[in-house]
This record gives C-alpha cells, sequence and structure tokens, in this order.
C-alpha cells in the first residue's frame, strides 16, 4: 500500500532545510527539486548495469585498495585532477560529500572556533557546520579570489569555497584559487573547497591539486560523485587532504565509518571511464540543452530573468520578480511539480532569496517541459 502525505499550505509550512524540500518531493514524477542526477541512462551507461553481476564479482575477487586505486585513476583523470595524492592514503572514501562534510567539520572544531563561508551556497554546509558548534562568517562569493580578505580572515581558522557554487554555478579561476590559497598560507589558515558539481563545468577542470600544492596552504577538497550519473545514488564522496593539514582527520574518519562497498569504487571507475570517452561531453550538451529548454519555456512571462547565465551547473535560478518564491512552489504543489525556494541558500540573509527558486536539470527532458509548463503557468496567473 502506497503511503499517502498530506502537505500543508505554504502559510502552515514550517520545513527547516533544503533537504527536506528535497524530501518532499521524492514521490512526484515531476520532481525538479534535488539536484541529483535522476535523467535516463545513456547506451554505455546501460551497457555498465546489465554488467552489474561482473562488477560485484570483480569487487569481490580484488583487493580494496586496487580496486580504490582504479577507481581514484579513472575519476580523478576525468576531470584534470591528476595531482591528487594517490599513493599515500589522503584520499578518503565516504558513503557521500555530506558523510565527508561532517568527518571536516569535526576536524576542524577542535582546532578553531570559526569558519568563513561562501555564500549563498546549499544549507547543510552551515547546518553541519554549525552544529559542531563553529561560527560563521559570509563570504560573498564574487569576493572569494578577486580581493584581499584582509576584514575576515584574521577573525577565522578556515576559508570554505563551494566550486563551481550551488545554486549559482560560479567557479573559482585556476588563478582566483592560487590568489586564496597563497593569501590562507600566509595566515596558516585552512582552505576547503567543495567540488561537488565540478564534473559539469570545463572552467573547473584545472588541475586544484596542483595550484594547492604549490601554495604550501593547508587544504581540504571534498569530491562527489553523485551529481553527475543517474546511479540511484550509489555514489562516493572523496574526503581529500593535504599532507600538512594538521588535522585529526583520518581518526574522526575511523570513528564513524570502515570504507565504501568496493563494488560502488568499481561502478564509480566504469562510469568514469564511460565519461571519458565522450559521455562527459554528451552530459555536458544534454544539460545544456534541458537549460534552454526551462528558458524557453519561461520566455516572455513578464518580471522574471535567470540570474546566472553563465552557468554550466546541473541547476538553473529562477528569478521570479515581485512574487514570492516560497508561494510559487506552494502552487506548483497543486500541479505535483517540486522546485526549491532559494531561501535558505542565503544562509546568513535569508530573504535575499524570496524571490528565486532553483530548478534541477538532471532530468529527462519529457518531465522537466512539463514542469516548465506547469511553472509558467503558476507564474502567468500571478
Amino acid at each position: 500500500m502506497q503511503e499517502t502525505r498530506t502537505v500543508p499550505a505554504s502559510s502552515e509550512l514550517d520545513v527547516g532545510n533544503l533537504t527536506q524540500f528535497e524530501y518532499l518531493a521524492l514521490n512526484s514524477p515531476l520532481n525538479i527539486a534535488d539536484a541529483h542526477a535522476r535523467q535516463g541512462l545513456t547506451a554505455g551507461q546501460a551497457r555498465i548495469i546489465d554488467d552489474l553481476p561482473n562488477l560485484f564479482l570483480k569487487a569481490a575477487e580484488l583487493p580494496v585498495e586496487e580496486v580504490e586505486r582504479e577507481a581514484h585513476r579513472a575519476y580523478f583523470g576525468l576531470l584534470g585532477q591528476h595531482s591528487y595524492p594517490g599513493d599515500d592514503g589522503r584520499v578518503l572514501a565516504c558513503y557521500s560529500s555530506s558523510v565527508a562534510m561532517e568527518i571536516l567539520a569535526r576536524s576542524l572544531a577542535g582546532a578553531m572556533s570559526s569558519v568563513a563561508l561562501i555564500h549563498p551556497t546549499f544549507d547543510n554546509i552551515p547546518d553541519i557546520l554549525r552544529g559542531v558548534g563553529l561560527d560563521l562568517v559570509p563570504v560573498a562569493e564574487e569576493r572569494l579570489g578577486e580581493d584581499d580578505l584582509d576584514d575576515i580572515l584574521g577573525s577565522v581558522g578556515c576559508v570554505f569555497v563551494t566550486t563551481p557554487n550551488n545554486p549559482t554555478g560560479r567557479v573559482l579561476s585556476e588563478e582566483g584559487l592560487r590568489r586564496l590559497a597563497g593569501q590562507c598560507a600566509e595566515r596558516d589558515l585552512v582552505l576547503a573547497l567543495d567540488t561537488s558539481f565540478r564534473g559539469f563545468d570545463p572552467a573547473g577542470h584545472y588541475d586544484h591539486y596542483r595550484v594547492l600544492g604549490d601554495s604550501g596552504c593547508r587544504w581540504v577538497v571534498i569530491e562527489d560523485t553523485g551529481k553527475l550519473w543517474p546511479t540511484l545514488d550509489l555514489k562516493v564522496g572523496w574526503l581529500v587532504t593535504a599532507a600538512n593539514l594538521g588535522l585529526p582527520v583520518a581518526k574522526i574518519y575511523s570513528d564513524i565509518l570502515l570504507g565504501v562497498s568496493p563494488m560502488v569504487l568499481a561502478l564509480v571507475q566504469r562510469f568514469s571511464e564511460d565519461a571519458a570517452d565522450g559521455g562527459l561531453a554528451d552530459l555536458h550538451r544534454f544539460v545544456a540543452e534541458n537549460r534552454a529548454l526551462v528558458r524557453e519555456g519561461l520566455a516572455g512571462v513578464p518580471g522574471i530573468h535567470f540570474p546566472d547565465p553563465h552557468s554550466r551547473a546541473s541547476v538553473e535560478r529562477v528569478n521570479v520578480g515581485a512574487r514570492s518564491a516560497l508561494d510559487v512552489w506552494s502552487s506548483l504543489r497543486d500541479h505535483n511539480v517540486y522546485v526549491l525556494p532559494c531561501q535558505k541558500f542565503h544562509w546568513a540573509n535569508p530573504p535575499e532569496g524570496n524571490s528565486t527558486l532553483r530548478i534541477a536539470l538532471a532530468r529527462s527532458a519529457a518531465p522537466l517541459r512539463e514542469a516548465t509548463r506547469a511553472l509558467r503557468s503558476v507564474l502567468l496567473s500571478r
């Protein structure tokens, strides 16, 4: 028997975070809320799924270290990260990037009291950092890599950057990373990067690990395979650390988990190899086509605009003008369509997101088109 939920009206809604908004959408065929990959498999990916029994046997027979090494080689190489520290145990596999984030947060909490965090960004990052007792200082994303941050860096122990950023798609350039890493090195601060959306934008495929290593700063990078491929959330989040980090990351990791399934690692290897053989370029075209579908589907609606014209991430923000994003979200529920209102991305000043929605683009074209039609209808009625 299928469970039926009654969702309250927006005036009664008390949703604590963006993931809870996404949870409400999971059973809808018109879920364009969460950024997990939910499109259909390509022909190449379908062949990999057909080969799952052999993947399972391979993962069972080979040493875990060998399976993990091959997954590293395929995934990091796919995205240009050739200088990653793959030979000395500094690439720790987690069930998800959120688990990696929790381990990092607990490591930071024992060494400092405050973190400078990019603003806006997905709210589970500030929630996890605050949850271990850290104070947060917002840094506007446009300042990162562009300005000297003397007014901020003197009061924090870590700078945390999401690149490409979620929801804006903004990428910290190679020169910007070099400048920021240099500032952190001068002050002996930890520089933490969440690169979960890097696969979507070639501008983020320069070798971050080479830049970070050359800077001499203490650094941590969170990698994530879960946004790229429709693997039903079979994924890996990697927590990668500098040799000079000086935080108990490995100890806290061992408190939480032993490792991830070698079968999932083998799956990541195969999907990475398929992506390197043309699949990543196909994904980029697919996301670009879906972005155009949304923009064309909403063309001519009074008062709306798209604040991230250059984004290549698998999400698209829509500014709905004088309308309330939460009211639009509520009206869309009547059509069984779910998006994300953006207030909670603006974790330090939620009203900044009052007029913005985020749409997930990693969807098959037909449901995305239907959801866009519903959104257009709702916007024209308000």
